[in-house]
């Protein structure tokens, strides 16, 4: 009998963050009624208040667990050598690849703290991992960092925006060739 329940459990948060993501791609948040959340997840309000509290409650559970999955997935990786590089972002936009819709949705929700949240982390992981940096002056690898991050999340959202025209890998490719050449062909 417990496993009913926790499978029940599970679809319905599942079904509710499904109905969240594609409300998004309409509309802001703001704008989105629990009773037409839980219309297009065709569960009553009540489960849907045993879950959440409010909308805004259930996207800041998308964006923790995208975040920690996100975490988890950079996280199997080290990468020590500047050549190492165009490995993480490949490995990155592949996990952007294979949760394509939940990324750009929250990428491109306005009303969202998401972009931030994966900042920090972007940030964090490159300071602890791209240790071939530390011979730069602190304040220079803080600043790089930040340009870096900041450039490759919007072409990551221009790349998801675009159909994803062009694979991981060439995007790795593309991003390293900003990162270490610029403008410069």
């Amino acid at each position: 009998m417990p496993n009913s329940i926790d499978r029940r459990k599970k679809y319905t948060r599942m079904v509710l963050k499904d109905s969240l993501i594609q409300l998004l791609k309409e509309k802001p948040i703001s704008s989105i009624t629990v009773k037409e959340l839980c219309e297009l997840a065709d569960v009553n309000r009540s489960t849907f208040y045993a879950h959440y509290y409010n909308q805004f409650d259930l996207l800041d559970k998308i964006e923790e667990e995208t975040i920690e999955d996100m975490k988890g997935y950079m996280n199997k990786f080290k990468y020590e050598k500047k050549e190492d590089v165009p490995h993480i972002m490949e490995n990155l936009l592949g996990y952007f690849s294979s949760n394509r819709d939940v990324c750009q949705t929250l990428l491109n929700e306005t009303e969202t703290t998401f972009q931030s949240k994966a900042t920090v982390v972007a940030h964090q992981f490159f300071l602890k991992n791209w240790t071939y940096m530390n011979d730069q002056e602190e304040d220079l690898t803080e600043y790089l960092s930040t340009y870096v991050i900041n450039g490759a999340i919007h072409v990551v959202k221009a790349w998801l925006a675009n159909g994803m025209d062009k694979s991981p890998g060439e995007m790795a490719k593309i991003l390293n060739h900003f990162i270490n050449k610029g403008l410069e062909r």
